[in-house]
């Protein structure tokens, strides 16, 4: 039998600490220069028709960090990716992704899904068929992954 103690000690917690509006990131990082890639070097692999390298270049030195930081390049880097995606055949696409990781590819998904926040004209059509594609190689864990993660490109 449960016995009353009338103690009320666990009045004491502070619960608040826990709301997720009140996360604060406890990986500090210090603003330091952006690091991307060159956008002539972007340009000069799309230009000699090599997209694949260009994309993966663009993907493996992604600016992740929190929302609201490094945004400047992170919106350089959106640009470059989507430069690239955009330029793309549909008969490249499925040899392009099967040439990327399990990581190479939620970063892109991010980039997708970052594309359709901004839509131009005709990119929302590609980066569509950018999804699928992505999403048949990396499975539903991939969306996943990107809608929970904190980390945004």
């Amino acid at each position: 039998m449960a016995k009353n103690t009338l103690s009320s000690e666990f009045r004491n917690i502070d619960v608040d600490q826990y709301n997720e509006d009140n996360f604060k990131d406890d990986d500090v990082e210090p603003q330091s220069p952006p690091i991307g890639v060159d956008e002539a070097t972007i340009i000069s692999y799309m230009n000699s028709g090599n997209h694949a390298d260009a994309l993966k270049l663009l993907l493996a030195n992604a600016p992740v960090a929190s929302k609201g930081k490094n945004e400047q390049a992170k919106d350089m880097a959106l640009n470059l990716v989507l430069k690239v995606l955009l330029s793309v055949n549909k008969s490249q696409m499925d040899q392009i992704i099967t040439s990327l990781d399990k990581t190479q590819l939620d970063v892109l998904m991010k980039y997708i899904y970052r594309g359709f926040e901004r839509p131009s004209e005709g990119s929302s059509a590609i980066l569509l068929i950018w999804h699928e594609k992505v999403y048949n190689a990396g499975g539903v864990g991939c969306i996943v992954r990107v809608l929970t993660d904190r980390k945004r490109v």
